[in-house]
């Protein structure tokens, strides 16, 4: 069986089982299985595979045509061109909270002192820590398995920051103030969770998506608690969920932040609120 076949096998068995990206899911398992990166695969396109390595490869293709997140079978996933390590005790990023860091970088000063709530996999504070010079970033969350994930994937990308536990910002020094703080808090309603895709809600931790009733729980936190923890003139950037548009920068302005903005994604989505505190 050739690289070539293997493909042609993967991308059709994941079509039929309603992957999304069949094409890409069944490239990226095999540049797993055979250690070759895409432009290996094309490079060898037609050599043999061994029966050991096709196996492997059957046996994952149905492990995700089973659902299974991709992230979750190869152990990684791609942010801001970093590779971070993903397990089942934290979300799989999403390309669409590269715009949350994007914003960030644009608005944070030399030196920055930076929060990152929340942080998981550690995808956003330390893809900051990366490409703000000179920024000094904390990142907290209340998972102790969370916590070893985010502390090897600094690692792993050589970023010096602080990871310590917390729940929201109770782990913090009374008077530690920053100059930013972002965040992607659990925002999913309560009863929306076992409406989503099953790669979400069967495999992403339900504690990093149950944002409450109405979705909005973390966010309340937030904006009765961020003031206390950022400089005047300080930054608080916030991913939200699609239609919550106006209900986040309303919470926002009723704490007393202002030039509250609201940024769209490349989909036309909500997806960014820009604060600053008075």
């Amino acid at each position: 069986m050739t690289i070539k076949e293997l493909i042609t096998i993967g991308e059709k068995r994941l079509d039929e089982a309603g992957i999304h990206d069949a094409a890409n899911d069944a490239r990226e398992l095999l540049s797993f299985v055979t250690g070759r990166d895409r432009t290996g695969l094309i490079m060898y396109i037609n050599t043999e595979v061994s029966n050991g390595t096709a196996q492997e490869y059957y046996d994952l293709i149905e492990e995700r045509a089973s659902r299974v997140p991709l992230q979750h079978i190869t152990g990684e996933q791609e942010f801001m061109g970093y590779r971070f390590k993903v397990t089942k005790d934290v979300l799989v990023p999403r390309m669409d909270t590269e715009l949350l860091v994007e914003e960030a970088a644009k608005r944070a000063i030399l030196g920055a002192k930076i929060l990152d709530l929340c942080t998981g996999s550690g995808i956003i504070g330390i893809s900051l820590k990366k490409i703000c010079f000179g920024a000094e970033v904390t990142m907290t969350d209340i998972s102790d398995a969370a916590i070893e994930v985010a502390r090897e994937n600094a690692r792993i990308n050589t970023a010096d920051v602080r990871i310590i536990k917390s729940d929201m910002f109770k782990g913090l020094d009374p008077g530690e103030k920053f100059t930013m703080i972002v965040s992607n808090p659990p925002y999913i309603p309560s009863e929306v969770i076992g409406e989503l895709d099953t790669e979400v809600k069967d495999h992403d931790p339900l504690i990093a998506l149950d944002g409450g009733k109405d979705g909005l729980d973390f966010y309340r936190i937030i904006a009765k608690e961020a003031p206390e923890h950022l400089l005047p003139g300080g930054h608080l950037l916030l991913e939200i969920g699609y239609d919550q548009g106006e209900t986040v920068p309303a919470l926002l302005a009723e704490a007393g932040f202002r030039d509250i903005e609201v940024i769209k994604d490349l989909a036309g989505n909500d997806r960014v609120v820009v604060a600053l505190r008075a």
